[in-house]
C-alpha cells in the first residue's frame, strides 16, 4: 500500500521536480509540467463512477498516450481507472491503497520521463547505466 509520503518521495527525488498546490492538492512537476498529483474525485466524478467510485487516496498519473492508459485500466482495473474528464488526455487515476511502493515507483518515473525535456531525461537515463528505460 502506497502513499502520499511515498510519492513527494519519490518525485522529489527525480531532477529539476518542484511540487505545488494545484485546485487546492498538490502537484509535482518538471519545468512546471505536471506528471503526478493529488485527484481527489469531484461529484461529478462520484455521480459517473457509481458504486464504482473507489474510496482513498486518489492519484492522477501522466502516461504516454491513450492506449497505455488503457492497457493500464484492463491490466489491473481494481487499481487504475479514469473517469470522463481525462477523455482523451494521457493521464489514469489510481487507488494509491491498493498498489505497491514498487509499482508506485515504476509509475512515478515513467511519468517523469515523459514530461521531462529531452536533456534532462536523457541525463538522468545515463547517470542510471544501461537498461535504464
Amino acid at each position: 500500500m502506497a502513499t502520499f509520503d511515498d510519492v513527494r518521495r519519490l518525485a522529489l527525488a527525480l531532477p529539476e521536480v518542484t511540487e505545488k498546490v494545484s485546485w487546492g492538492s498538490p502537484m509535482w512537476c518538471v519545468r512546471d509540467k505536471g506528471f503526478v498529483w493529488d485527484r481527489p474525485l469531484r461529484t461529478k466524478d462520484r455521480a459517473e463512477l457509481g458504486a464504482a467510485a473507489p474510496v482513498g487516496a486518489i492519484l492522477g498519473v501522466r502516461v504516454a498516450d491513450e492506449g497505455e492508459k488503457q492497457a493500464l485500466i484492463a491490466a489491473n482495473p481494481d487499481v487504475f481507472f479514469t473517469v470522463s474528464h481525462l477523455d482523451g488526455y494521457p493521464a489514469v487515476l489510481l487507488l494509491l491503497d491498493a498498489i505497491s511502493p514498487e509499482e508506485l515507483e515504476e509509475l512515478v518515473v515513467d511519468a517523469w520521463l515523459d514530461r521531462a525535456p529531452k536533456r534532462l531525461r536523457d541525463d538522468y537515463l545515463a547517470a542510471r547505466g544501461p537498461g535504464a528505460e
